[in-house]
């Protein structure tokens, strides 16, 4: 009878029974595998089972990216002024409030300066936990402000996108900023300073459409979801069923859109190899003086 008896602390105060496991697992939605969140964090969140890669926020991208977890936040204070009072089912000055609590951050990019591999690197990386990762006007300025600090100083960037595209709440402000980083980058571009895009699950809409794949190197981590237009739309607009894969990240290497699918615990020596075939750290230090 021991066997049934209730032990003392079993109950909570409500009469519930506790679930001391609750946040301690997850479930792959690949391969249906429940995975321990520990052992998911250890392997840089990509599922040990079938490899399916999992989305991380900017603060994880920067900490696997750069030497140390270290480095040096910029233009973190920027902050919509919400330009045309836009309400949908909720005003966007909400939204946007609720996204600052949710996530600590001003807006959906994060700036930082840091070294990869020892070498000094400029690197934006998108939150996509933030309104979809879209770009508005402060995501525009920012990735700006981060590409013109990389031409002056002649320190490669890294853009890793995260995105659901422009920010409709925005309107056509949104729209400018696929104008105005592109200018920026071919800035970058005489000025003859790497850029290397780094496209993950999703990267869509006027993301892709402007700076994401306009690096001198693209890669992207595997199965990640890339395109302008949702594959519905596509297959409205051209009568037409699409192939298997469409819009993951294999079926754009197969097509020429990508340079490379890297996983992820192989993206940050990759980078560091294509760094150094772009810019011999001997070349960065002689312009640096």
């Amino acid at each position: 009878m021991a066997w049934f008896k209730r032990q003392s602390g079993e109950l909570d105060t409500s009469g519930e029974k506790r679930v001391r496991t609750e946040g301690l697992w997850v479930k792959c939605d690949q391969c249906r595998q429940i995975i321990w969140k520990k052992d998911l964090e250890d392997n840089l969140n990509v599922c040990p089972k079938c490899d399916r890669h999992f989305r991380i926020d900017a603060r994880t991208r920067l900490s696997q990216l750069l030497d140390d977890n270290e480095y040096e936040i910029f233009d973190s204070n920027l902050t919509s002024t919400d330009p045309l009072k836009f309400v949908d089912l909720r005003a966007y000055k909400s939204r946007l409030k609720q996204a600052q609590e949710d996530t600590g951050l001003q807006d959906a990019v994060v700036n930082a300066q840091g070294k990869l591999n020892g070498r000094l690197v400029i690197l934006s990386a998108m939150e996509y936990s933030f309104i979809g990762g879209s770009m508005g006007a402060v995501v525009g300025e920012a990735i700006t402000r981060a590409i013109e600090r990389a031409t002056e100083t002649r320190v490669p960037i890294i853009i890793v996108s995260a995105s659901g595209g422009a920010r409709m709440m925005e309107g056509v402000v949104s729209l400018m900023q696929l104008a105005k980083i592109s200018a920026a980058l071919a800035r970058l571009d005489e000025a003859r300073v790497p850029y290397i895009s780094v496209l993950t699950d999703p990267t869509t809409g006027g993301v892709t459409a402007s700076f994401a794949m306009l690096g001198d190197l693209n890669v992207a981590e595997p199965g990640a979801l890339i395109g302008f237009a949702g594959p519905r739309v596509i297959e409205q607009t051209i009568r037409q069923k699409l192939p298997q894969g469409f819009q993951r990240a294999e079926f754009l290497l197969d097509h020429g859109m990508l340079d490379a699918v890297v996983p992820r615990k192989q993206l940050k020596p990759y980078i560091a190899r294509a760094l150094e075939f772009m810019m011999p750290k001997n070349q960065q230090l002689a312009v640096g003086r």
